[in-house]
């Protein structure tokens, strides 16, 4: 199969592509190399040494008989060359990792808060219009998050993949039931942009039988996959700081140079989790099962466990001896909610759960704890703040 990885050199999208290639698929990575930039914005560095473009691939070249090629573009600018890439190489399959991920980053200053939307939604309704362009009968993998559906309380409703069951009543008494976009709340101008691609999604898919999977991920934690072990060129992000940093890897760094774990708020936040090796084997089914021409844009919740965010840090805390600091939250949120996630679809397509145990949570430490010498304490703290008066509470501390 032949298969574009649109953000394929960021935290989720190089491991997804390595492990693709490693499958036997023709991989072609498109990416803009954003991240990277935004790094040197933010003037802070993965954790982890990241080898530049040209000497991933060149590893991944020595380490396996089936190369990846890159095309450096811009989707959310170069729709042209986008549209002229697909109708040459006619891609099996377009997997999107090409948006800006992070919530808090979406939220800095109006600066990134525009970026975030011009990038993520001009990006999405390109590849859309592209491939109804190319008249090509292209599938598309999207990574959507499980953010879509919101965090505040559900009252116990579990969550369903993607579309939610209605009663509709009528003005003589009488009702009907259909299935609808679960409703959306986002909680950030970043989860804002996903909830849109849903909506063109949606459009694309019944106007023009597009054939889409999106996939509604939880946080990630982890850094490496096997196919990124097979060489110290191929290791992936590890993002700590507070805008780029989801909330376990960071609690694990912190533990791993001895920073009081940052809980923020009261810690009853609940949160959908994965790890990176079943993230990327999570878009590797989603392409080996792709919707029939004529069905509707298939929603899979790609998450395996669902935890409280303070219940997480305690736990963590045990493992390493670490201390916790509560801190203002700078997310305009529920103090608490509950999260149950129906997640049967990877299940039943033999989605082999990797769960938090003591194990792997020590496996991260120990990589953190090899690149000590690279944090910069002072990129920890979580300051990109919802409101104005979130940003005074942190400016307190």
């Amino acid at each position: 199969m032949k298969i574009f990885v649109l953000g394929g050199d960021g935290f989720c999208g190089w491991p997804c592509s390595v492990n693709l290639a490693d499958q036997g698929h023709d991989v072609v990575i498109l990416d803009n190399l954003s991240r990277r930039k935004i790094d040197i914005d933010l003037e802070v560095e993965s954790l982890t040494p990241i080898s530049s473009i040209g000497d991933r691939l060149k590893a991944w070249e020595e380490v396996s008989n089936n190369p990846m090629r890159f095309i450096q573009l811009d989707i959310a600018k170069e729709y042209q060359r986008l549209l002229d890439l697909i109708i040459d190489e006619k891609p099996d399959s377009i997997v999107h990792f090409a948006e800006q991920r992070a919530a808090p980053y979406s939220m800095k200053s109006s600066s990134t808060k525009r970026y975030t939307v011009d990038n993520n939604v001009n990006g999405t309704h390109n590849l859309l219009a592209a491939i109804v362009e190319s008249g090509l009968d292209v599938h598309i993998v999207h990574l959507g998050t499980m953010g879509v559906y919101g965090y505040g309380s559900h009252r116990g409703a579990t969550i369903p993949e993607g579309y939610l069951k209605v009663e509709v009543p009528q003005p003589d008494g009488t009702r009907f039931e259909e299935e609808i976009l679960h409703p959306a709340s986002p909680g950030s101008v970043y989860h804002m942009t996903k909830t849109l691609d849903q909506l063109l999604f949606l459009y694309y898919n019944k106007n023009d039988n597009i054939r889409i999977t999106d996939l509604h991920q939880g946080i990630v934690w982890g850094t490496n996959t096997k196919a990124t072990l097979k060489d110290p060129r191929l290791t992936n992000r590890f993002d700590y700081d507070g805008d780029y940093g989801t909330v376990l890897n960071r609690f694990l760094m912190q533990a791993a140079i001895n920073y009081p774990l940052t809980v923020h708020g009261t810690g009853g936040q609940t949160r959908a989790f994965i790890h990176i090796e079943d993230s990327v084997k999570c878009v590797q089914l989603a392409l080996e099962n792709p919707p029939q021409s004529g069905e509707r844009v298939k929603i899979f919740n790609q998450m395996t466990e669902s935890h409280q965010v303070g219940e997480l840090a305690k736990k963590v805390a045990e493992l390493t001896n670490a201390t916790i600091n509560y801190l203002p939250n700078p997310r305009n949120e529920a103090v608490e909610n509950d999260l149950i996630v129906d997640n049967k679809c990877f299940l039943e397509l033999g989605l082999n759960p990797t769960t938090l145990d003591n194990g792997l949570l020590t496996e991260v430490v120990d990589v953190a704890k090899r690149w000590t010498d690279r944090c910069d304490q002072k990129r920890i703290p979580c300051i990109s703040a919802w409101t104005s008066s979130q940003a005074k509470a942190i400016k307190k501390t």
